[in-house]
């Protein structure tokens, strides 16, 4: 097949059409709900891995592949145009392979029987809906659509949370309805504003139509616009609240899909939006980001070390790493660019490890609190050791996939931004501390007496558990694939953005001077 089959909206219109065969299931029926549910997930991904097959990885002659543009509202410029690079790619592979580890993961957490017919029907087409809508928002090139998607993401996760979470789940829903209407509602305005300062008519809100438009004054506006949004998306320090709240109260598959994916949202805004339309205004801010995300990574870390409720500690580990990589993106190096993007595939991963495997222990031991663990190492040995590979993926161990990303953000960064580098390697040393710390107060210890009937994983869990080790381990010894892949974008949007690698700093030899 070549580039012209639709093969993005293909990948979204699949799962959603496994939402409706699901909705539309009789209640005798509700014991296919799961099966169809993983099956439609595991077609998507099959069409998914075609698609990258028939990607050109070395970047092709344009910008983006699997182009489609299609009038939508023409009297706005408003198009259904879907196309992607190779870092819009990357996500939806991840997002993709995700989903169907997810699925699993969540196969008990709505009873199957008569009762609960309707819940679990609606609880895994929300799943898939959702997964269209992860599918839309990396892949569209209109900046409207990509709005449209951006905040139709919030009606499942609202009533994942709202409907499925644990005790506050209805605050932590709220709250982050709130968080998240508050930056729709100011890019909108943003969006607006790129209407009336840019070209109008026939595709003006086309990415590859705003790029290289002059915005004149209004563009430092624009940027900030943008660039809040998605900052309460990723979410960075002072607009992060909601996460540890949702996080804690959102069921461990819901958690997965909202850190690993849905916040990932807010990072590669940054790149294809505020780097690529308003290159100005964002050379303009980047001193203010970069100390952002610096705070993002001490501060998150910091309180980490704190917190004493399992689901809450992974989430401001992850606040932790999205300093990282908001450092590497706005570092605005080659390097620390493919280290940034292979960072948001590699924390992907190694979030859904940390909720799904910390979930499990959870769900055995009755409680969240990491005081009232203690020797499960010796009550569940393999599960443990299972949430140990993931720590050790957290706090990039080399030989991990997190290694190779967080390295390349340092390196890349270090070349332009020293001080601000060297206080963020702090970051990796309290990464050590809360990862090891959490582990030694969940696992190690005399075994509980209380605990002699907890059964260790089952076979479905370790079907969770193997793809995402596996990949662990592939990522972490041959990223080559995955940078093959993110380096010839990374190349155009610097290109775009209109910035170079630094020259390299030589020392001059004592005595050469005449």
């Amino acid at each position: 097949m070549s580039n012209d089959f639709p093969w993005l909206t293909l990948l979204g219109l699949i799962p959603l059409v496994g939402a409706l065969v699901i909705a539309l299931l009789p209640a005798k029926s509700v014991a296919l709900v799961r099966p169809i549910a993983l099956g439609i997930s595991l077609v998507t991904l099959g069409f998914g891995v075609v698609a990258a097959t028939q990607f050109a990885w070395d970047g092709g002659d344009q910008k983006y592949q699997f182009t489609e543009t299609h009038a939508w509202i023409p009297q706005f410029g408003v198009s259904y145009a879907l196309g992607v690079d190779g870092i819009a790619l990357a996500l939806i592979l991840m997002s993709l392979v995700l989903v169907p580890i997810c699925l699993l993961a969540a196969w008990d957490d709505v009873e199957s029987d008569s009762d609960n017919a309707g819940r679990l029907k609606l609880y895994f087409a929300l799943m898939l809906i959702l997964e269209t809508f992860m599918i839309g928002v990396f892949a569209a090139r209109d900046v409207f659509l990509f709005y449209v998607f951006f905040e139709a993401m919030l009606i499942p996760v609202y009533f994942l949370i709202g409907m499925f979470g644990g005790a506050r789940r209805q605050y932590a829903a709220v709250k982050f309805l709130l968080f998240s209407l508050a930056g729709g509602l100011i890019m909108l305005v943003a969006v607006i504003g790129l209407y009336l300062n840019g070209p109008r008519g026939g595709d003006g809100f086309l990415v590859d139509t705003l790029a290289g438009t002059d915005f004149g004054g209004a563009e430092k506006w624009l940027f900030i616009g943008f660039f809040f949004a998605f900052a309460v998306k990723a979410p960075m320090v002072g607009v992060h609240t909601w996460l540890p709240d949702a996080a804690a109260a959102a069921r461990p598959a819901t958690s997965t899909l909202l850190v690993g994916v849905l916040d990932k949202v807010g990072t590669y805004g940054m790149i294809r939006f505020c780097l690529e339309l308003f290159p100005g205004a964002s050379q303009w801010a980047t001193p203010f980001v970069i100390t952002l995300a610096v705070i993002s990574i001490l501060y998150a870390a910091i309180v980490a070390i704190g917190q004493d409720d399992m689901m809450r500690l992974i989430a401001y580990t992850s606040i932790s790493h999205f300093g990282f990589i908001v450092l590497g993106i706005f570092a605005l190096t080659s390097t620390s660019q493919v280290g940034s993007n292979l960072y948001m595939i590699n924390h992907g991963f190694t979030t859904a490890a940390l909720f799904l495997f910390g979930g499990m222990l959870v769900a055995r031991r009755g409680s969240s609190k990491i005081s009232d663990f203690g020797g499960w190492q010796r009550v569940t040995p393999v599960l443990a050791g299972f949430f140990l590979i993931a720590g050790l993926s957290a706090l990039a161990l080399p030989g991990l996939n997190s290694f190779v990303s967080e390295f390349l953000v340092m390196v890349g960064s270090f070349g332009k931004y020293k001080v601000a580098t060297i206080i963020a390697v702090f970051g990796v040393v309290l990464a050590a501390l809360y990862v090891l710390l959490m582990y030694k107060k969940v696992a190690t210890g005399p075994k509980p007496l209380d605990q002699d009937h907890v059964l260790d994983v089952s076979l479905r869990e370790k079907l969770v558990a193997a793809p995402l080790i596996a990949i662990f381990l592939f990522l972490g010894f041959y990223p080559k694939p995955a940078l093959d892949l993110l380096g010839p974008a990374v190349d155009a949007t610097l290109q775009q953005v209109g910035v170079t690698d630094p020259a390299p700093e030589q020392g001059v030899a004592e005595g050469s001077h005449k």
